[in-house]
């Protein structure tokens, strides 16, 4: 046999380990030969090789049995196991409020953002590894979101906040080192590396297939793996730790048979309708297909659900098709339950073996059970795809990646344990100002995306890289602290132009920082509290015109009266906008014509005919056969002191006080006060004083309606002259 064309492939499972002889001819694969044999300890836990030295004897003896046939073995394909693939969902945010439009480097570091902190997520579970102690094998997205709302693309997307949700997949660096250790104590060099789902796929889901979303499950004793394709890749991988030799379990629970015939009678059962066992009694019974599923219908239940929630997390929705191999696959009634659970037809659910596997010539000795899948798929990965280490440099540091996939920029930072979040500047320092009242924040100028060169040259986080390359990244630069001037906060300076008494006026806006007046070119500081306010009433306009000569019109006419406020409406100013009269709190627009009329004058008699106050005492008489009314005053105004008399002006804002004068009766010489007489030259200076044809005294009361008169006996009565004031 062609030493060039043998290919030894191992596949190291939980409880067993598969060793296999592959001959390839013209591109077609001959199975020489196969052993299996079972651990004989927990030597390996969730695909991780736990006893070097156990795993590295067992593989020691295949090794030998296969050798005694087919001669010396020195090199060997194996995979990592897909249980030992690490899982996890994460969600990163970023704040793009008034930044550019988002772009594709931009959405691209968003992306490894969040595959870093599913990274993380994953060292957490075990508090002694770091983050980059895992290896990426590749991440899908399930959602990008603005603003909280699903979006299909972000990119040339503005809003206040771009997110991205993915589903990222690791596997531990010490899951390839152990078995690197264990194949050297067995004698063996590793010729190539895969991983097992993609073993599995390889051989069953050719690339021209992958655009199909399809989930490809591998049940076998102890864990269930799970890989999907979509858009052409593998897009996610999982596992369950729920698998066959449950079911094997459950069946040996209930028909009371030992393991190694329990798990016989699973695989009997995807074969026959009835089969016939032997349990622990030495009973002998016959059982049918259909009962059997009924008593272990719990574990199956458990399996189905295990297995498709685990699906759904990954896919996010029930995939086109799903793929069972593994010795697992075998448990009666598994392929029914799996489609009714995903919604899927039944003819979507299908067990595979490696009969499924083209190119591949089985002998007729060989099983064709889908339990060799793997293994037959880890010789051909291996041989057609293997997968290598490439080392790079990056910033100087020497980093070795596995490369399960294209590896890119972004690889290598995250391989490289490159905090991808703090490689943007952070954004310059922000500050909040307050403009007419309301808080209005500032940001500082935006970071400086990262520089990142790959061999001098200016790179992308999505190129793709060789090894040997060299990548260098250096942060962005900050940015730099708001900075900003009033006319900058006012997108357009207000005015009014207005007529006031047939004279116009131009209102301009009152700018304070802090109360304190300042030019539009004011550069303000974080916490300053601005006004911009153009003058809205009457009031304010006179004020910001200094007219407030014209206010003073208008503010109410209010005068004090001993002591007591008085408000005369009728002598405050009036005030007319586009004709009709308006107050000093109206509202003044561009383009209003105003009219204000000046306040009346007010005197001291209207003052008190306003008040209904009587200023004089008054009754009516007859003297000297003319009617006469005699009068006296009975109030005194008086301001600051000052008597007033009747003519008197009063101004708005006069402290007045009124004095009440007591009344008493008028006497016959309070007439003399109203009139003046002129005593003849003929007369001999005696007079008589008659009221009501009687004589009297200048003391004689007198009353209203009384006949007073004054004669002089030694003159001609027709030659007397009285004058009347």
């Amino acid at each position: 046999m062609d030493e060039q064309k043998k290919l030894f492939a191992l596949d190291i499972g939980t409880r067993t380990v598969v060793g296999i002889i592959l001959e390839e001819n013209g591109g077609q694969f001959h199975v020489k030969d196969i052993v299996i044999k079972e651990h004989a300890e927990r030597a390996m836990l969730d695909g991780q090789i736990h006893d070097v030295l156990a795993v590295s004897k067992i593989i020691a003896e295949i090794r030998n049995e296969l050798e005694a046939k087919h001669g010396p073995l020195k090199k060997v394909c194996v995979a990592a196991a897909g249980r030992a693939l690490k899982t996890e969902r994460s969600e990163t945010a970023i704040s793009i409020k008034g930044k550019p439009m988002m772009q594709k480097q931009d959405i691209l570091h968003l992306e490894l953002s969040a595959v870093q902190q599913a990274q993380a997520m994953a060292a957490e579970k075990h508090e002694t590894e770091k983050s980059y102690y895992y290896y990426c094998v590749g991440y899908s997205v399930l959602y990008y979101r603005l603003d909280r709302e699903e979006i299909g693309s972000l990119i040339d997307q503005q809003g206040d906040e771009a997110s991205v949700e993915i589903i990222a997949t690791f596997l531990p660096k010490v899951v390839v080192e152990s078995l690197i250790s264990a194949l050297h104590r067995a004698g063996l060099e590793m010729e190539a590396l895969t991983l097992e789902p993609i073993a599995a796929i390889n051989v069953l889901i050719p690339p021209s297939m992958r655009r199909l979303n399809v989930a490809l499950v591998d049940i076998g004793a102890g864990t269930s793996d799970i890989a999907i394709t979509d858009m052409g890749t593998v897009t996610a991988y999982g596992m369950v730790p729920v698998a066959g030799d449950e079911i094997t379990e459950a069946i040996s629970d209930q028909l009371l048979l030992d393991f190694p015939l329990a798990e016989k009678a699973k695989r009997d059962l995807h074969l026959s309708d009835t089969i016939t066992v032997k349990d622990i009694l030495g009973f002998q019974t016959e059982v049918s297909r259909e009962e059997t599923i009924e008593k272990i219908s719990p574990a199956l239940e458990r399996l189905t659900n295990s297995i498709c929630d685990e699906i759904l997390q990954l896919n996010n929705r029930p995939p086109k098709a799903v793929m069972l191999v593994g010795g697992g696959s075998l448990t009666p009634g598994l392929p029914e339950r799996i489609a009714q659970r995903l919604g899927l037809p039944a003819n979507r659910v299908a067990i595979r073996g490696i009969d499924a596997i083209s190119g591949l010539n089985l002998p007729d000795f060989t099983d064709k059970g889908p339990e060799l899948v793997t293994p037959i798929g880890i010789a051909i990965a291996a041989k057609k795809a293997p997968v290598q280490y490439c080392t790079v440099y990056v910033n100087d540091q020497p980093v070795r990646l596995f490369e399960v996939k294209n590896l890119t920029v972004g690889d290598c930072l995250l391989a490289a344990g490159i905090k991808m979040n703090k490689l943007y500047g952070k954004p310059g320092l922000a500050m909040i100002v307050k403009l007419n009242g309301q808080s209005v924040t500032i940001p500082g100028s935006h970071g400086e995306a990262p520089v990142i060169k790959r061999n001098c040259l200016t790179s992308a986080l999505d190129e793709e890289i060789k090894s040997g390359d060299i990548i260098t990244v250096s942060r962005g630069r900050d940015g730099l602290p708001a900075e900003v001037r009033i006319k900058d906060l006012i997108d357009e300076v207000p005015e009014k132009s207005i007529t006031i008494n047939e004279k116009q006026y131009t209102i301009q806006p009152a700018i304070t920082c802090n109360e304190k007046a300042v030019p539009l070119e004011q550069i303000i500081a974080d916490r300053d509290k601005v006004e911009c306010r153009i003058p809205d009433t009457f009031e304010e306009v006179l004020r910001n015109l200094n007219l407030n000569f014209l206010l003073n019109e208008l503010t109410p006419f209010r005068i004090s009266i001993n002591e007591k406020e008085t408000f005369l409406p009728r002598h405050t100013g009036k005030l007319f906008k586009n004709g009709l009269e308006a107050n000093y709190h109206s509202i003044v627009d561009d383009g209003d014509n105003l009219r204000i009329e000046k306040r009346g004058t007010l005197s001291v008699k209207e003052l008190a005919d306003i008040k209904q106050l009587e200023l004089h005492q008054r009754i009516p008489v007859m003297f000297n056969g003319k009617k006469l009314e005699l009068s006296r005053g009975i109030l005194e105004f008086q301001r600051e002191g000052a008597v007033l008399t009747e003519d008197d002006a009063i101004h708005a804002g006069d402290a007045i006080t009124i004095v009440k004068k007591p009344r008493s009766p008028f006497i016959f010489q309070d007439i003399f006060s109203h009139v003046s007489i002129d005593m003849p030259a003929a007369s001999s200076g005696s007079f008589v004083l008659l009221k009501n044809g009687e004589k009297a005294s200048f003391h004689e009361p007198i009353e209203p309606g009384d006949h007073l008169k004054i004669v002089w006996p030694a003159i001609n009565n027709k030659n007397s002259n009285v004058k009347y004031i």
